[in-house]
């Protein structure tokens, strides 16, 4: 791959601070004030490296609007962008 490409919308690591059933409370600091919705997506199951994931689309006190996931395979929690 040329060194001066660079894949968009790679997902950046984030700190999530989550609440009961593992859902959101606050990301960086910035609590949540709704979770707009949820789903999980499975890709890649045939695979060595299988794709799980549990997506959050929230909206923050200050009003962003943001998507994050949990990567359910290797663990952490990423910020999505589009």
């Amino acid at each position: 791959m040329n060194a001066r490409l660079r894949r968009l919308g790679a997902p950046r690591a984030a700190t999530v601070r989550c609440g009961p059933g593992g859902v959101p409370v606050a990301l960086a600091g910035a609590c949540v004030d709704t979770v707009r919705e949820e789903w999980v997506v499975e890709d890649r199951w045939w695979t060595a490296e299988p794709l799980r994931r549990r997506y959050f689309e929230l909206v923050l006190a200050d009003g962003r609007d943001v998507v994050v996931f949990r990567d359910l395979v290797g663990g952490g929690w990423y910020l999505q962008r589009a």
